[in-house]
Protein backbone atom coordinates (compact mmCIF):
# COMPACT_ATOMS: atom_id res chain seq x y z
CA UNK A 1 0.00 0.00 0.00
CA UNK A 2 1.26 3.51 -0.72
CA UNK A 3 2.40 5.35 2.10
CA UNK A 4 3.66 9.05 1.83
CA UNK A 5 6.38 8.94 4.73
CA UNK A 6 7.68 12.08 4.29
CA UNK A 7 4.91 13.85 5.99
CA UNK A 8 6.77 13.04 9.47
CA UNK A 9 3.33 13.72 11.52
CA UNK A 10 0.20 11.14 10.74
CA UNK A 11 -3.29 10.93 12.04
CA UNK A 12 -3.73 8.11 13.81
CA UNK A 13 -6.70 5.90 15.12
CA UNK A 14 -6.05 3.21 18.31
CA UNK A 15 -8.80 0.94 18.50
CA UNK A 16 -9.03 -0.02 22.52
CA UNK A 17 -7.97 1.25 25.48
CA UNK A 18 -6.41 -1.67 27.30
CA UNK A 19 -2.74 -2.17 27.59
CA UNK A 20 -1.66 -2.59 24.16
CA UNK A 21 -3.91 0.75 23.35
CA UNK A 22 -2.49 2.95 25.93
CA UNK A 23 1.56 2.04 25.34
CA UNK A 24 0.45 2.71 21.76
CA UNK A 25 -0.89 5.93 21.90
CA UNK A 26 2.04 7.30 24.34
CA UNK A 27 4.29 5.79 21.97
CA UNK A 28 2.51 7.54 18.98
CA UNK A 29 2.25 10.64 20.65
CA UNK A 30 6.17 11.06 21.57
CA UNK A 31 6.33 10.17 17.90
CA UNK A 32 4.24 13.32 17.34
CA UNK A 33 1.61 11.71 15.86
CA UNK A 34 -2.07 12.97 16.01
CA UNK A 35 -3.98 10.02 18.32
CA UNK A 36 -7.47 9.13 18.42
CA UNK A 37 -8.42 6.17 20.95
CA UNK A 38 -11.67 4.90 20.36
CA UNK A 39 -12.84 2.77 23.13
CA UNK A 40 -16.38 0.85 23.58
CA UNK A 41 -16.31 0.91 27.70
CA UNK A 42 -16.58 3.56 30.33
CA UNK A 43 -12.98 3.61 31.69
CA UNK A 44 -9.73 2.40 30.13
CA UNK A 45 -8.15 -1.09 31.07
CA UNK A 46 -9.72 -3.71 28.20
CA UNK A 47 -9.47 -7.15 29.93
CA UNK A 48 -8.12 -5.45 33.27
CA UNK A 49 -11.63 -3.61 33.45
CA UNK A 50 -13.74 -6.02 36.02
CA UNK A 51 -16.91 -6.57 35.07
CA UNK A 52 -19.95 -8.26 36.20
CA UNK A 53 -21.59 -10.72 34.38
CA UNK A 54 -25.58 -10.07 35.15
CA UNK A 55 -27.87 -10.20 32.81
CA UNK A 56 -25.55 -8.33 30.19
CA UNK A 57 -23.72 -11.44 29.55
CA UNK A 58 -23.80 -11.39 25.95
CA UNK A 59 -21.94 -7.48 26.14
CA UNK A 60 -19.45 -8.19 28.61
CA UNK A 61 -16.03 -7.93 27.34
CA UNK A 62 -13.49 -8.50 30.43
CA UNK A 63 -12.97 -12.44 31.20
CA UNK A 64 -11.43 -11.60 34.37
CA UNK A 65 -13.09 -13.54 37.27
CA UNK A 66 -13.30 -12.08 40.89
CA UNK A 67 -10.56 -13.79 42.43
CA UNK A 68 -8.23 -13.79 39.60
CA UNK A 69 -4.37 -12.62 40.22
CA UNK A 70 -1.76 -12.20 37.29
CA UNK A 71 -0.30 -15.36 36.92
CA UNK A 72 3.41 -13.54 35.77
CA UNK A 73 5.43 -11.60 38.14
CA UNK A 74 5.44 -7.87 38.47
CA UNK A 75 8.48 -7.20 36.23
CA UNK A 76 7.29 -9.10 33.44
CA UNK A 77 4.25 -7.02 33.18
CA UNK A 78 5.80 -3.45 33.94
CA UNK A 79 6.78 -0.64 30.62
CA UNK A 80 10.02 0.19 30.51
CA UNK A 81 10.34 3.73 32.10
CA UNK A 82 6.89 3.07 33.99
CA UNK A 83 7.56 0.72 37.01
CA UNK A 84 4.94 -2.33 38.04
CA UNK A 85 6.03 -1.28 42.08
CA UNK A 86 3.92 -2.29 44.61
CA UNK A 87 2.26 0.79 46.25
CA UNK A 88 1.76 0.95 49.93
CA UNK A 89 -2.00 0.33 50.87
CA UNK A 90 -2.65 -1.48 47.82
CA UNK A 91 -2.13 -4.88 46.70
CA UNK A 92 1.86 -5.39 47.27
CA UNK A 93 2.35 -8.95 46.66
CA UNK A 94 4.60 -9.93 43.59
CA UNK A 95 1.45 -11.48 41.96
CA UNK A 96 -1.25 -9.19 42.92
CA UNK A 97 -5.00 -9.25 41.87
CA UNK A 98 -6.49 -7.90 38.94
CA UNK A 99 -7.45 -4.79 40.34
CA UNK A 100 -4.17 -4.17 41.14
CA UNK A 101 -3.04 -3.81 37.64
CA UNK A 102 -6.02 -1.99 36.56
CA UNK A 103 -4.60 0.87 39.04
CA UNK A 104 -1.54 0.59 37.65
CA UNK A 105 -3.24 1.26 34.02
CA UNK A 106 -4.67 4.08 35.14
CA UNK A 107 -1.45 5.47 36.56
CA UNK A 108 -0.15 4.94 33.46
CA UNK A 109 -2.35 6.67 32.03
CA UNK A 110 -2.60 9.89 34.14
CA UNK A 111 1.33 10.14 34.22
CA UNK A 112 1.40 10.18 30.27
CA UNK A 113 -1.94 12.47 30.32
CA UNK A 114 -3.39 9.72 27.59
CA UNK A 115 -7.05 9.79 28.99
CA UNK A 116 -7.34 13.29 26.95
CA UNK A 117 -7.06 10.96 24.27
CA UNK A 118 -9.52 8.48 24.26
CA UNK A 119 -13.27 8.44 23.53
CA UNK A 120 -14.91 5.84 25.74
CA UNK A 121 -18.32 4.63 25.37
CA UNK A 122 -17.21 4.69 21.42
CA UNK A 123 -18.14 1.06 19.60
CA UNK A 124 -15.70 0.87 16.24
CA UNK A 125 -18.30 -0.46 13.80
CA UNK A 126 -16.18 -0.53 10.39
CA UNK A 127 -12.67 0.67 9.46
CA UNK A 128 -11.93 0.12 5.66
CA UNK A 129 -9.42 1.50 3.42
CA UNK A 130 -10.42 4.84 1.42
CA UNK A 131 -9.40 4.72 -1.77
CA UNK A 132 -7.84 5.85 -3.70
CA UNK A 133 -6.67 8.51 -1.02
CA UNK A 134 -5.08 5.76 0.74
CA UNK A 135 -6.18 6.41 3.89
CA UNK A 136 -9.11 4.49 6.26
CA UNK A 137 -12.53 5.10 7.10
CA UNK A 138 -13.30 4.31 10.93
CA UNK A 139 -17.23 4.48 11.30
CA UNK A 140 -18.19 4.75 15.35
CA UNK A 141 -21.18 5.18 17.47
CA UNK A 142 -22.03 5.78 21.25
CA UNK A 143 -23.17 2.85 23.06
CA UNK A 144 -24.89 4.62 25.46
CA UNK A 145 -27.78 4.72 23.59
CA UNK A 146 -29.93 1.83 21.39
CA UNK A 147 -29.71 4.14 18.33
CA UNK A 148 -26.23 5.98 18.69
CA UNK A 149 -25.71 8.17 15.23
CA UNK A 150 -22.89 6.61 12.88
CA UNK A 151 -20.10 9.22 13.07
CA UNK A 152 -17.28 8.35 10.16
CA UNK A 153 -13.74 10.03 9.81
CA UNK A 154 -10.39 9.30 7.94
CA UNK A 155 -7.05 8.55 9.33
CA UNK A 156 -3.75 8.05 7.70
CA UNK A 157 -3.49 4.93 9.80
CA UNK A 158 -5.14 2.46 12.26
CA UNK A 159 -3.61 0.47 15.14
CA UNK A 160 -5.76 -2.41 16.16
CA UNK A 161 -5.49 -3.15 20.01
CA UNK A 162 -8.41 -4.99 21.05
CA UNK A 163 -7.05 -7.91 22.45
CA UNK A 164 -8.44 -11.43 22.06
CA UNK A 165 -9.46 -12.99 25.17
CA UNK A 166 -13.50 -11.71 24.60
CA UNK A 167 -14.79 -14.35 21.82
CA UNK A 168 -15.22 -17.75 23.63
CA UNK A 169 -14.08 -20.51 21.72
CA UNK A 170 -15.93 -24.08 22.34
CA UNK A 171 -14.93 -27.32 21.63
CA UNK A 172 -17.25 -29.81 19.06
CA UNK A 173 -18.61 -32.76 21.26
CA UNK A 174 -21.50 -34.74 20.11
CA UNK A 175 -24.71 -34.11 21.89
CA UNK A 176 -23.57 -30.63 23.31
CA UNK A 177 -26.55 -28.73 21.58
CA UNK A 178 -29.09 -31.24 23.14
CA UNK A 179 -27.67 -31.68 26.92
CA UNK A 180 -29.78 -29.06 28.88
CA UNK A 181 -28.47 -28.38 31.56
CA UNK A 182 -26.05 -25.32 32.56
CA UNK A 183 -23.20 -24.84 29.96
CA UNK A 184 -21.01 -21.77 29.91
CA UNK A 185 -17.63 -20.52 29.14
CA UNK A 186 -15.16 -19.20 31.46
CA UNK A 187 -15.52 -15.91 30.00
CA UNK A 188 -18.58 -15.71 32.45
CA UNK A 189 -17.04 -17.18 34.95
CA UNK A 190 -16.80 -14.32 38.35
CA UNK A 191 -16.93 -16.43 41.16
CA UNK A 192 -17.60 -20.05 42.38
CA UNK A 193 -21.13 -19.70 44.33
CA UNK A 194 -23.37 -20.44 41.43
CA UNK A 195 -21.57 -24.00 41.91
CA UNK A 196 -22.91 -24.54 45.18
CA UNK A 197 -23.00 -28.38 45.78
CA UNK A 198 -23.45 -29.29 41.84
CA UNK A 199 -21.27 -31.95 40.20
CA UNK A 200 -19.34 -29.68 37.81
CA UNK A 201 -17.31 -30.96 34.87
CA UNK A 202 -14.28 -28.03 33.98
CA UNK A 203 -13.37 -28.32 30.41
CA UNK A 204 -9.75 -27.55 30.11
CA UNK A 205 -6.51 -28.01 31.94
CA UNK A 206 -5.07 -24.74 31.34
CA UNK A 207 -4.35 -21.90 34.03
CA UNK A 208 -7.85 -20.74 33.61
CA UNK A 209 -8.86 -24.34 33.69
CA UNK A 210 -7.12 -25.38 36.72
CA UNK A 211 -7.58 -22.15 38.91
CA UNK A 212 -11.04 -22.13 38.34
CA UNK A 213 -11.53 -25.88 38.99
CA UNK A 214 -9.59 -25.60 42.34
CA UNK A 215 -11.75 -22.80 43.50
CA UNK A 216 -14.95 -24.57 42.92
CA UNK A 217 -13.66 -26.87 44.54
CA UNK A 218 -14.68 -25.28 47.73
CA UNK A 219 -18.23 -24.99 47.21
CA UNK A 220 -19.36 -27.98 44.73
CA UNK A 221 -20.72 -31.28 45.55
CA UNK A 222 -17.30 -32.93 43.19
CA UNK A 223 -15.21 -31.45 40.61
CA UNK A 224 -14.67 -33.35 37.50
CA UNK A 225 -11.36 -31.98 35.06
CA UNK A 226 -11.43 -32.92 31.64
CA UNK A 227 -8.52 -32.32 29.71
CA UNK A 228 -6.65 -33.22 26.80
CA UNK A 229 -3.52 -34.77 28.33
CA UNK A 230 -3.69 -38.62 29.43
CA UNK A 231 -1.03 -37.44 32.31
CA UNK A 232 -2.05 -35.42 35.10
CA UNK A 233 -0.57 -31.43 34.80
CA UNK A 234 2.39 -31.64 37.51
CA UNK A 235 0.85 -28.12 38.74
CA UNK A 236 -2.13 -30.08 39.76
CA UNK A 237 -0.95 -33.07 41.59
CA UNK A 238 -0.47 -31.96 44.46
CA UNK A 239 -3.70 -29.49 44.97
CA UNK A 240 -5.75 -32.70 43.62
CA UNK A 241 -4.41 -35.08 46.05
CA UNK A 242 -6.10 -32.94 48.87
CA UNK A 243 -9.52 -33.87 47.41
CA UNK A 244 -11.46 -36.89 47.54
CA UNK A 245 -14.32 -34.50 45.08
CA UNK A 246 -11.72 -33.88 42.66
CA UNK A 247 -11.38 -36.10 39.84
CA UNK A 248 -9.90 -36.29 36.41
CA UNK A 249 -10.51 -37.48 33.00
CA UNK A 250 -9.79 -37.31 29.11
CA UNK A 251 -12.04 -35.32 27.04
CA UNK A 252 -15.27 -35.29 26.75
CA UNK A 253 -16.70 -38.08 23.87
CA UNK A 254 -20.58 -37.65 24.46
CA UNK A 255 -23.36 -35.72 26.22
CA UNK A 256 -26.04 -37.36 26.79
CA UNK A 257 -29.99 -35.57 27.50
CA UNK A 258 -30.08 -36.91 30.38
CA UNK A 259 -26.90 -35.32 32.09
CA UNK A 260 -24.49 -37.93 31.98
CA UNK A 261 -21.20 -36.94 30.35
CA UNK A 262 -19.49 -39.43 28.63
CA UNK A 263 -15.22 -39.49 28.72
CA UNK A 264 -13.40 -40.71 26.20
CA UNK A 265 -11.22 -42.71 29.03
CA UNK A 266 -14.80 -44.56 29.65
CA UNK A 267 -15.72 -43.11 32.48
CA UNK A 268 -18.75 -41.46 33.33
CA UNK A 269 -20.86 -38.66 35.61
CA UNK A 270 -23.72 -36.96 35.48
CA UNK A 271 -23.33 -33.42 35.82
CA UNK A 272 -25.30 -30.35 37.05
CA UNK A 273 -22.83 -27.69 34.76
CA UNK A 274 -19.90 -27.77 32.34
CA UNK A 275 -17.76 -24.88 32.29
CA UNK A 276 -15.75 -24.85 29.62
CA UNK A 277 -12.00 -23.28 29.88
CA UNK A 278 -11.29 -23.64 26.42
CA UNK A 279 -9.64 -20.33 24.97
CA UNK A 280 -11.28 -17.58 22.91
CA UNK A 281 -11.00 -16.65 19.22
CA UNK A 282 -9.76 -13.99 17.18
CA UNK A 283 -12.05 -11.68 16.10
CA UNK A 284 -11.98 -8.16 14.55
CA UNK A 285 -15.42 -7.89 12.85
CA UNK A 286 -15.19 -4.30 12.63
CA UNK A 287 -12.04 -4.80 9.98
CA UNK A 288 -13.25 -4.69 6.41
CA UNK A 289 -10.02 -6.12 4.43
CA UNK A 290 -11.19 -9.17 2.60
CA UNK A 291 -8.48 -11.01 1.06
CA UNK A 292 -6.02 -8.69 2.68
CA UNK A 293 -6.29 -10.57 5.96
CA UNK A 294 -6.92 -13.86 6.64
CA UNK A 295 -8.94 -14.33 10.32
CA UNK A 296 -10.10 -17.85 12.17
CA UNK A 297 -10.31 -18.85 15.44
CA UNK A 298 -6.70 -19.61 16.51
CA UNK A 299 -4.85 -17.26 13.60
CA UNK A 300 -4.26 -13.65 11.73
CA UNK A 301 -2.05 -13.06 8.99
CA UNK A 302 -0.27 -12.92 7.00
CA UNK A 303 1.55 -10.66 9.71
CA UNK A 304 5.01 -9.64 9.66
CA UNK A 305 6.65 -9.58 13.11
CA UNK A 306 3.03 -10.19 14.48
CA UNK A 307 2.43 -7.25 13.49
CA UNK A 308 2.36 -5.40 10.64
CA UNK A 309 0.48 -6.96 7.15
CA UNK A 310 2.49 -6.43 4.05
CA UNK A 311 -0.08 -5.38 1.53
CA UNK A 312 -1.59 -2.89 4.22
CA UNK A 313 1.74 -2.07 5.79
CA UNK A 314 2.51 0.51 7.43
CA UNK A 315 -1.50 1.76 7.72
CA UNK A 316 -2.55 -0.36 9.17
CA UNK A 317 -0.81 -2.21 12.09
CA UNK A 318 -1.82 -4.52 15.10
CA UNK A 319 -0.23 -4.65 18.95
CA UNK A 320 -0.80 -7.34 21.00
CA UNK A 321 -1.55 -10.57 18.41
CA UNK A 322 0.34 -13.32 19.99
CA UNK A 323 -1.79 -15.38 22.50
CA UNK A 324 0.65 -17.50 24.50
CA UNK A 325 1.92 -14.81 26.61
CA UNK A 326 1.37 -11.55 28.62
CA UNK A 327 4.47 -9.94 28.60
CA UNK A 328 3.79 -6.01 28.07
CA UNK A 329 7.52 -4.57 27.51
CA UNK A 330 7.02 -6.84 24.10
CA UNK A 331 3.66 -5.10 23.09
CA UNK A 332 5.27 -1.79 23.81
CA UNK A 333 8.69 -2.32 21.52
CA UNK A 334 5.75 -3.44 18.67
CA UNK A 335 3.94 0.41 19.29
CA UNK A 336 7.49 2.02 19.37
CA UNK A 337 7.99 0.10 15.77
CA UNK A 338 4.74 1.08 14.59
CA UNK A 339 5.07 4.88 15.76
CA UNK A 340 9.01 4.84 14.57
CA UNK A 341 7.82 3.41 11.40
CA UNK A 342 5.02 5.89 10.85
CA UNK A 343 7.02 8.86 11.50
CA UNK A 344 9.49 7.64 8.97
CA UNK A 345 11.93 7.11 11.57
CA UNK A 346 11.90 3.30 10.50
CA UNK A 347 11.86 1.70 7.64
CA UNK A 348 10.24 -1.74 6.97
CA UNK A 349 10.83 -4.21 3.98
CA UNK A 350 8.90 -4.36 1.14
CA UNK A 351 6.12 -6.05 0.98
CA UNK A 352 7.75 -8.80 -0.84
CA UNK A 353 10.33 -9.19 1.36
CA UNK A 354 8.02 -9.16 4.91
CA UNK A 355 5.86 -12.10 2.62
CA UNK A 356 9.01 -14.11 2.01
CA UNK A 357 9.69 -13.81 5.66
CA UNK A 358 6.47 -14.62 7.12
CA UNK A 359 6.67 -18.04 4.90
CA UNK A 360 9.87 -18.93 6.24
CA UNK A 361 8.86 -18.64 9.70
CA UNK A 362 5.35 -20.79 8.90
CA UNK A 363 7.78 -23.13 7.25
CA UNK A 364 10.10 -23.60 10.50
CA UNK A 365 7.11 -24.15 12.69
CA UNK A 366 5.59 -26.85 10.44
CA UNK A 367 9.29 -29.14 11.04
CA UNK A 368 9.48 -28.03 15.03
CA UNK A 369 7.40 -29.63 17.72
CA UNK A 370 5.02 -28.00 19.43
CA UNK A 371 6.79 -25.71 22.53
CA UNK A 372 6.35 -25.27 25.74
CA UNK A 373 5.36 -21.82 27.79
CA UNK A 374 8.55 -21.64 28.58
CA UNK A 375 10.24 -21.85 25.59
CA UNK A 376 7.73 -19.47 23.92
CA UNK A 377 8.41 -17.15 26.82
CA UNK A 378 12.42 -17.55 25.93
CA UNK A 379 11.82 -16.64 22.25
CA UNK A 380 9.60 -13.58 23.49
CA UNK A 381 12.40 -12.60 25.58
CA UNK A 382 14.39 -12.86 22.36
CA UNK A 383 12.21 -10.81 20.23
CA UNK A 384 12.11 -8.01 22.90
CA UNK A 385 15.99 -7.88 22.95
CA UNK A 386 16.05 -7.75 18.80
CA UNK A 387 13.17 -4.86 18.30
CA UNK A 388 13.87 -3.40 21.33
CA UNK A 389 17.49 -1.99 20.67
CA UNK A 390 16.00 -1.86 16.67
CA UNK A 391 13.09 0.92 18.43
CA UNK A 392 16.02 2.33 21.00
CA UNK A 393 14.98 -0.18 24.04
CA UNK A 394 17.55 -0.92 26.56
CA UNK A 395 18.36 -4.75 26.71
CA UNK A 396 16.84 -6.99 29.60
CA UNK A 397 19.72 -7.71 32.04
CA UNK A 398 20.56 -11.15 32.05
CA UNK A 399 19.48 -11.29 35.94
CA UNK A 400 16.29 -10.13 35.10
CA UNK A 401 15.66 -12.16 32.48
CA UNK A 402 16.37 -15.43 34.55
CA UNK A 403 14.14 -14.20 37.57
CA UNK A 404 11.28 -13.34 34.75
CA UNK A 405 11.71 -17.56 33.60
CA UNK A 406 12.01 -18.68 36.91
CA UNK A 407 9.12 -17.14 38.18
CA UNK A 408 6.65 -18.27 35.18
CA UNK A 409 8.29 -21.71 35.79
CA UNK A 410 7.56 -21.62 39.47
CA UNK A 411 3.70 -20.51 38.26
CA UNK A 412 3.05 -23.12 35.86
CA UNK A 413 4.62 -26.11 38.65
CA UNK A 414 2.59 -25.16 41.18
CA UNK A 415 -0.74 -22.76 41.89
CA UNK A 416 -0.83 -22.36 45.35
CA UNK A 417 2.92 -21.92 45.79
CA UNK A 418 3.20 -19.11 43.33
CA UNK A 419 -0.02 -17.47 45.18
CA UNK A 420 1.86 -17.43 48.30
CA UNK A 421 4.87 -15.13 46.84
Amino acid sequence: MAFDSLQSSKHVCVVGAGPTGLVSARELLREGHSVVVLEQNHDLGGQWLYQDVGAAAATVHSSVYASLRVNAPRASMEFTDFMFSPVEGRDTRNFPGHREFFLYLKDFARCFGLTEFIRFNTEVVHVSMATPIHKWIVRSRERRTDDGELVEEIFDAVVVATGHYSLPRLPKIKGMEGWKRKQLHSHVYRIPDPFQDEVVVVVGGSISGSEIALEILHVAKEVHLSTKNVEIPEKLVKPVSKYAHMHRHQEIELLCEDGTVLFADGSSVVADAILYCTGYSYSFPFLDIKGFINVDENKIGPLYEHTFPPSLAPSLSFVGIPNKFTIYRFFESQAKWIAQVLSGKRKLLSAEEMMKAIEEVERHQELEEPKNFIQVVAEILEYYDRYGDHCDFPYIEDWRKEIILKCLENCLNNIETFRDL
